[in-house]
């Protein structure tokens, strides 16, 4: 299937349009949605799936890459363990599990939850995954819906800036240099099925 472009005012009603009908058809249907940090990926995830809830009462799971990165230098290993944990059980029909990364103590599981951070999903509903590095050429194998959000430089290192009060300005540069290495060796952009323009 050729590359579709949507506009940010026609994107989320032609998402939820598609989710829907991949509800229909998939016991668990799967849909990525990456882009270069700050792009607007998590506001997209988190629309869809209001979108989806009031349409057919039934809130997806989301989970973010941020849970799944170990480290500001964790790009690539968080794309693998996504498809791992994840995506190849829950492709297998099995139920996924996996254990958050605590960014303050720098390693996964959390010593501040029952269950030291581990979570699961077993399947039979919409789930979204959202995050740098969620579309690989593995990952678009094990999914049934793929999209792309494209935002200038300036408005994403601005976006990025202001959404932690300037707190990790200094990682900017290092989570680039990783962005340009996964997107070139995976080509994330040509294999999204939609691209969101914002």
């Amino acid at each position: 299937m050729a590359q579709v472009k949507l506009s940010e005012s026609s994107a989320l009603q032609k998402l939820t349009d598609l989710a829907l009908d991949l509800k229909d058809k998939v016991p668990t249907p799967i849909i990525l949605i990456d882009g270069r940090a700050a792009a607007g990926k998590t506001s997209l995830a988190n629309q869809l799936a209001e979108s989806v809830f009031q349409a057919d009462k039934q809130l997806p799971k989301i989970i973010h890459m941020d849970d799944l990165y170990p480290g500001w230098e964790g790009l690539r290993a968080g794309s693998n363990y996504l498809t791992q944990q994840i995506l190849a059980p829950l492709y297998s029909g099995k139920a996924a599990s996996w254990q958050v990364w605590d960014w303050e103590l720098g390693e996964r599981g959390s010593g501040l939850e029952s269950g030291n951070g581990w979570r699961e999903f077993d399947g039979g509903n919409l789930l979204i995954i959202e995050g740098c590095g969620a579309l690989s050429r593995q990952a678009a194998e094990l999914t049934q819906l793929s999209v792309w959000v494209e935002s200038e430089s300036t408005i994403r290192k601005e976006r990025f800036s202001n959404r932690d009060g300037k707190a990790f300005d200094g990682f900017w540069g290092i989570w680039a240099a990783q962005e340009d290495e996964f997107y070139q060796t995976e080509s994330s952009p040509k294999l999204a099925d939609y691209l969101v323009v914002n």
